[in-house]
């Protein structure tokens, strides 16, 4: 038995009590009153009344299992991974095909010019997506996803939808699938094709990163002005075998987008100036030229003195006893070597 199982039982069980108690308090209360003995026919109008008030608390109990009995027990009890495709796999229970979700009269199911399927076709990998391929693990082909639930946001904890519909109105961006799956294969590689009246708008492709069995989801974020009205289909593929499809509605003019504010002009920078005239080119100085020393004439010869005539023999003195030698001569001193001249520059 699982949570919603359980919590249907307990809810049932709390329906055949509150009809018991009320049977019982008001068949206690009426024949009370036939009693003669005032104290056995008070003790028989209170067991009544308790009766009766045990019934509405009974009645309180099942209204809080209805309202949050299943959302608490998913937050201290995830789901085990024993989930089938089954028609009470839903999140809530207003989560079903109905006859709500149509084709809208602009939509028919002629086939398209692209190669996209057309809402009433069997979905297929398209080309340009199985090149995106990344994983080498190969996929369990019993791995199970229960029908997708649209909403515009969801709960993180519990993976309870916020207002989930079919149909939404304009503007919007963002829409979310929401999935329970399991017998799921890690690393294995998974898709989501999202569809609008046939043509591929967004899709994602990628390992698959979370356990063998739970919830998930899909989504896809766009600027307000890309959700166009028209049916929308979004595709679940695990490796190339098609699991799931799910369509919701978008009615309503989307926005116009904003036109995006023009670039202010550049300015272009100033030409340089071009001088009127060109600076002189100064002339370095020549050096100067060191003048060559002239020859200098070699100084005449100094015409050297005439020799001095020998005086004339003087007679010798007569004998005496003591010969007298005539007095001693210097010779007559050379004039000195004139010295050169310093030579003129």
């Amino acid at each position: 038995m699982d949570i919603k199982a359980g919590i249907s039982t307990a809810m049932f069980l709390a329906t055949i009590g509150i009809a018991l108690s009320l049977w019982i308090g008001i068949q206690s209360i009426r024949s009370g009153r036939k009693l003669v003995y005032y104290r056995l026919r008070q003790q028989r109008i209170s067991s009544g009344w308790r009766a009766i008030f045990l019934a509405l608390v009974l009645i309180g109990i099942a209204w809080l299992l209805g309202r949050y009995g299943e959302p608490v027990a998913y937050r201290f009890y995830p789901p085990s991974p024993t989930i089938t495709l089954t028609p009470t796999i839903t999140l809530t229970p207003t989560i079903s095909l109905t006859p709500t979700i149509t084709l809208t009269p602009t939509i028919t199911n002629t086939p398209s010019v692209s190669d996209t399927p057309t809402p009433t076709s069997t979905p297929f990998m398209p080309s340009v997506v199985l090149t995106e391929f990344t994983s080498d693990v190969t996929p369990a082909a019993d791995a199970v996803f229960s029908q997708l639930t649209f909403a515009l946001d969801f709960d993180k904890n519990s993976y309870e939808p916020v207002d989930p519909a079919t149909v939404f109105e304009n503007p919007i961006k963002r829409i979310v699938a929401i999935f329970s799956f399991d017998k799921m294969t890690p690393r294995a590689q998974w898709t989501a094709l999202w569809y609008r009246d046939g043509e591929l708008l967004h899709h994602e492709t990628l390992p698959w990163d979370g356990s063998t069995g739970g919830y998930g989801f899909a989504e896809w974020a766009a600027p307000a002005s890309e959700w166009l009205p028209g049916e929308y289909e979004v595709q679940i593929f695990v490796g190339m075998d098609w699991k799931v499809v799910g369509r919701f509605v978008v009615e309503g003019d989307a926005p116009t987008p904003l036109a995006s504010p023009r670039p202010s002009p550049t300015d272009a920078p100033s030409p340089t100036p071009i001088p009127l005239y060109s600076p002189t080119i100064t002339a370095s100085p020549q050096p100067t030229l060191t003048l060559t020393p002239s020859h200098t004439p070699q100084p005449s010869l100094t015409p050297r003195p005439s020799a001095t005539l020998p005086p004339s023999d003087t007679p010798w003195p007569t004998s005496t006893p003591e010969a007298t030698q005539p007095p001693y001569q210097s010779p007559t001193p050379r004039p000195s070597d004139t010295p050169w001249p310093t030579p003129t520059p």
